[in-house]
């Protein structure tokens, strides 16, 4: 609540919407240090200062957010489904914020938002996807949606997959409870779109790169209880 009051008073100060980002920033920060979740992160190395960059994360838990907040540089923008947009104050605050809502059941409006996200990027600002399209409650990675593909092949700009590890048991999908302990963030070597022909082809490199990194029984065993 107090997040969203003041990124939507800033962003009114600040177009630029740099004040909100540092904010964001230090929101997902302080709210994993409130509740006891460390992190350990993995291949930063291999980002290039000022490149425009097209993120694609696994998705298990609301905690991904405030991860990536705390975890990825520059400047960077949400493309997030409508319905989190639809939350009081908090869909406000994104909207101010200039994240780009995908409406699922519209075709239409969704060739739209995904076309202005081409056109942000395209213009040098870097994106976040959740390929899966939504918070999985299984271990391994859900069929991905291939819109954002397209959006990425049109941008033209490197996608860098980020296999997030630990947060399905922090907060699963369904759950109020915010359970402590580490989360394992894992960056890989960016993956160059125009070297695919085939969204299907780009869509199996970024899937191979996830499925390499993200441990799904992470920071347990398999087969031990999580409790």
């Amino acid at each position: 609540m107090v997040f969203g009051s003041l990124a939507i008073f800033f962003s009114y100060l600040d177009p630029s919407r740099n004040v909100s980002q540092v904010m964001a920033r230090w929101w997902g920060a302080v709210l994993l240090y409130i509740t006891r979740i460390p992190l350990q992160v993995e291949g930063l190395e291999h980002l290039v200062p000022g490149q425009t960059y097209v993120y694609a994360a696994n998705h298990r838990s609301n905690f991904d957010i405030f991860v990536l907040f705390s975890t990825l540089p520059g400047k960077f923008l949400w493309v997030a489904k409508k319905s989190l947009f639809q939350i009081p104050l908090f869909g406000q605050a994104l909207t101010r914020l200039g994240y780009i809502s995908v409406d699922r059941a519209n075709q239409a409006a969704a060739i739209r938002s995904l076309n202005h996200a081409t056109a942000r990027v395209k213009a040098g600002t870097s994106m976040i996807i959740f390929p899966e399209g939504t918070r999985a409650t299984v271990g391994e990675l859900l069929p991905f949606k291939k819109g954002v593909f397209i959006m990425a092949l049109k941008a033209g700009q490197p996608i860098v997959p980020v296999a997030i590890s630990g947060t399905r048991f922090i907060q699963p999908r369904g759950s109020l409870r915010v359970r402590p302990g580490p989360v394992k963030v894992v960056l890989s070597p960016p993956i160059f779109p125009q070297e695919f022909k085939r969204k299907e082809d780009l869509m199996a490199a970024v899937r191979q790169a996830l499925e390499a990194n993200y441990d799904p029984d992470f920071p347990y065993g398999p087969g031990d209880a999580h409790g």
